[in-house]
């Protein structure tokens, strides 16, 4: 028990730290505390690192797009929430798309979605993409056989094009276990600041599990290529993927001042993995 006792008796920030180190196998709550310190304490440089990122990014004209994809409760908005939290808001932007309209059902499927790509200078996030008609909607019913068929072929195409016009297009599929994406339901259902981001759709994704998996492993083997490859992240434990996440991001670019605030940017292999044939998925 932390009583105002003990805490009197702490000088400085480390004190604390080290009693909740010396005592963690006593009561859980010291335990998660000193995992969520240890958690910010990476995290924060790791975010100020972005900072610099990003002032390179608008300094260079450079134009980076990360798509966010995965099953539901997978990770992707909080990893999301972690990168863009301290970037400046006139050089970022989060895409995450509504259903087409009428209008937009009758255009091109890539249509919606060239207009929110980003502009010199900019890094734009896609929480879900133009990948939806590679898994969700064929999944779920929303597109047909053929418009599936025609996606297919020409998102290669498509996102060579963004390559040849000088965009970095970077692809995150967050792998998460079924019985971990059951038990972050259960707790969403059980939040009630929570309780929006549960629909009937994210129902159907655990009853649907193996035809998603089906289409996932479609997606993969027809859509990564050395110009923008799939980059699975394990996301079983969020804190440590949205940590890993970042420093792939970091990984891949010279920037200005790079490695100033965080001195390991490499990412752990054992949670980011470029897709391959025989990777070892979470989410089968």
């Amino acid at each position: 028990m932390l009583t105002q006792e003990i805490l009197s008796t702490f000088k400085k920030h480390s004190d604390l730290v080290s009693y909740l180190e010396e005592h963690q196998h006593e009561n859980p709550i010291f335990k998660s505390a000193l995992e969520k310190y240890e958690y910010e304490q990476e995290l924060l440089p790791l975010q100020a690192e972005l900072v610099e990122f990003q002032r390179w990014v608008q300094k260079e004209n450079k134009k980076i797009a990360i798509i966010f994809e995965g099953r539901d409760a997978s990770g992707k908005g909080g990893t999301i929430k972690r990168f863009k939290e301290h970037l400046n808001p006139r050089a970022m932007r989060i895409v995450a798309l509504n259903k087409p309209t009428e209008v937009e059902k009758n255009q091109w499927y890539f249509n919606r979605y060239i207009k929110e790509l980003p502009n010199a200078g900019e890094i734009v996030f896609f929480d879900r993409s133009w990948y939806n008609r590679a898994v969700v909607e064929p999944v779920m019913g929303f597109c047909t056989k053929q418009q599936y068929n025609r996606f297919m072929i020409q998102v290669p195409e498509f996102e060579n094009m963004l390559y040849e016009s000088g965009t970095t297009l970077i692809k995150f599929w967050f792998s998460v276990s079924k019985d971990e994406q059951q038990r972050r339901f259960e707790k969403r259902l059980n939040n009630p600041l929570k309780k929006w981001k549960f629909s009937p759709v994210d129902e159907k994704g655990q009853e649907l599990w193996d035809v998603f998996t089906t289409y996932k492993n479609q997606m993969f083997s027809r859509t990564h290529n050395s110009f923008s490859p799939w980059v699975i992240i394990k996301s079983n434990d969020k804190q440590r993927a949205r940590l890993e996440s970042i420093k792939y991001v970091l990984s891949l670019f010279d920037y200005d001042n790079k490695g100033k605030n965080a001195q390991n940017i490499l990412p752990d292999p054992n949670i980011v993995q470029r897709y391959f044939r025989n990777t070892i998925q979470l989410d089968q």
